[in-house]
């Protein structure tokens, strides 16, 4: 009995029976953010550059983030990003 428990210890210390790590999608991290009720909301477009020639209304609503609805695709960003709903 225990030389079958010390075979099993030998193969978990070398990473045989191992799962595998969940791995954030970096640039879906950056883009999405979840809030607190768990809607996802995504940055505006345009915002980067050529902003001087837009009047302010618009560059102001940059700043704040919209709501993503399409839900198929809101439900691949969650898997890409598993850690935007603890943050």
């Amino acid at each position: 009995m225990s030389h079958k428990i010390e075979n099993l210890e030998s193969k978990i210390e070398n990473g045989v029976d191992r799962v595998p790590k969940i791995k954030t999608h970096k640039a879906t991290a950056k883009r999405f953010k979840v809030t607190a009720r768990g809607k996802l909301m995504r940055t505006h477009i345009g915002k980067s550059h050529l902003r001087r020639r837009k009047n302010k209304r618009n560059k102001r609503t940059f700043d704040r983030r919209a709501e993503y609805t399409h839900f198929e695709r809101a439900k691949k960003i969650k898997q890409l990003a598993p850690t935007l709903d603890q943050n």
